[in-house]
């Protein structure tokens, strides 16, 4: 497959941004994948969450490892998630199984509505209607999905996604309805 400079430009820039945040996640030892306790997050906002992810404090989600994809960028209402297509993820037609693609943009879109959320408050996927407009293989080195906020309220958030390659090919669009709620207090 042969890249244009426009593309490839964008494609090292993705590579660097990625490089960038695996170095910040292992600054202090290797990156640790799991599952945050509630008093791993108990106080923290939505986006200071994240912040502790990317500093290594918090563990990196275990399907991030799983599925080859990592959070690039995550700001108030915007998140950036990288994936790597490969053979792993290929269904029996030979190219990216569609629970990849949306695995994908549940993250970058669900994350986009946490990222806004206060202390005390969580969420939860109610919906996510995904729209795989071209297929996708490894011959695509990353793509990235961008999730943005459309609005957030007390109990529900909704917020839109996309993949696309380096060179701006459109892969895949979603939009997503979560439930936001009180985080749930720790049993007596």
């Amino acid at each position: 497959m042969s890249i244009k400079p426009e593309a490839a430009a964008v494609l090292a820039q993705w590579e660097a941004d990625e490089a960038a945040v695996r170095e910040r996640v292992t600054r202090n030892g290797p990156a640790r994948y799991g599952v945050a306790t509630p008093s791993d997050v108990v106080g923290l906002t939505g986006q200071e969450i994240f912040d502790a992810m990317f500093d290594g404090k918090l563990p990196l989600p275990p399907i991030s490892e799983t599925l080859g994809f990592i959070a690039v960028e995550v700001s108030n209402g915007r998140a950036v998630f990288q994936g790597r297509p490969a053979l792993p993820y290929y269904n029996p037609l030979g190219s990216i199984h569609g629970g990849w693609f949306a695995t994908l943009l549940d993250s970058a879109v669900a994350c986009a509505i946490h990222s806004t959320l206060p202390a005390g408050r969580s969420y939860t996927t109610l919906e996510l209607k995904t729209n795989m407009v071209r297929a996708l293989t490894r011959d695509v080195p990353v793509v990235r999905a961008e999730g943005k906020v459309i609005q957030v309220g007390r109990q529900v958030g909704i917020a839109e996604g996309r993949i696309v390659g380096p060179d701006g090919t459109l892969y895949a669009h979603a939009t997503t309805t979560c439930l936001i709620f009180d985080f749930p207090q720790k049993k007596a």
